[in-house]
C-alpha cells in the first residue's frame, strides 16, 4: 500500500505547480502591470518557489526519475535533480524534529585521505546544545610526523557538548570529558579496579549494574 504521506505530498506539489503557473502566466509573462504590482507577484512567485523546495525535500521520489533535454535526471513529481545536495530543512515547530537519516560507513575500501573517506561531518546548535555527527570510511594516515603509516578504521562518531561537558560516542567506545584542566596539569587514565579506594572517593561516579553485576550505565554527580 502506498505511503499516505507521499500521496499527500504529491497532491500538494501538483497544487503548488498550478499556483506557480497561474502567477507566472497572468502576472509575470507579457501582461502589462504596474511596477509595485509586478514586484508583489514576483515576491509571491519566489515564496512559492521556496515552498516547492521544502516540499521536494520531503518527497522520497517514489515515482522514479525522468531525463530532461540537458540530460539531467529529475524526479517525475517534485522535479529535484538526482544527486544534488539539499540545502534546506523543514522542522516542525512542536514535537519531534528529524534531520536526515542514520548514516554508517558503507565501504571497506581504504581511501587516500579523510576528506575523501568522509560520508558526513555536520553540526547543529540546538537550544544551546552542540551536536556533531561524523561518519567516514577507512582512510590512510600517519603517526610521528609522517614516519609511521597507519589506516584509520571506519567509524561513526556522535559528539554532544553541553555546559562544558563533552559526550562522545563511536562504534566501540563512549567517552565523557568535563571542562579542560589547566595546561600544566597532567591527565591520567585507568580502570576502576586500578585506582585505590582512597582515590576513588574523589570521583563522584555511581556505577549502575544488574543482578548479575553487568554494567548498564553510570551517573556522574556535578
Amino acid at each position: 500500500m502506498r505511503n499516505t504521506k507521499q500521496l499527500q505530498l504529491k497532491k500538494e506539489l501538483r497544487d503548488l505547480y498550478k499556483s506557480l503557473d497561474f502567477v507566472s502566466r497572468n502576472f509575470l509573462n507579457g501582461r502589462r502591470v504596474g511596477k509595485k504590482e509586478s514586484e508583489a507577484y514576483y515576491n509571491i512567485y519566489q515564496q512559492l518557489g521556496k515552498a516547492w523546495e521544502f516540499l521536494g525535500l520531503q518527497y522520497r521520489h517514489s515515482e522514479g526519475y525522468k531525463t530532461t533535454r540537458d540530460r539531467n535526471e529529475v524526479c517525475k513529481i517534485c522535479g529535484k535533480v538526482k544527486g544534488t545536495r539539499e540545502s534546506f530543512y523543514v522542522l516542525p515547530v512542536e514535537g519531534r524534529k528529524r534531520i536526515g537519516v542514520k548514516l554508517l560507513p558503507n565501504s571497506k575500501k581504504v581511501f587516500p585521505t579523510r576528506a575523501k573517506a568522509q560520508i558526513i561531518n555536520n553540526a547543529l546548535e540546538f537550544y544551546g546544545a552542540s551536536l556533531n555527527v561524523s561518519v567516514f570510511n577507512p582512510y590512510k594516515s600517519s603517526l610521528f610526523k609522517k614516519h609511521h603509516d597507519i589506516v584509520v578504521a571506519a567509524d561513526r562518531i556522535v559528539t554532544l557538548k553541553e555546559r562544558g561537558v563533552e559526550y562522545e560516542i563511536d562504534q566501540h567506545m563512549i567517552r565523557v570529558r568535563v571542562k579542560k584542566r589547566k595546561r600544566m596539569e597532567r591527565e591520567f587514565g585507568g580502570f576502576a579496579w586500578e585506582i585505590s579506594r582512597k582515590h576513588l572517593k574523589n570521583f563522584p561516579v555511581i556505577f549502575e549494574f544488574d543482578n548479575k553485576h553487568r554494567f548498564v550505565g553510570l551517573t556522574i554527580l556535578g
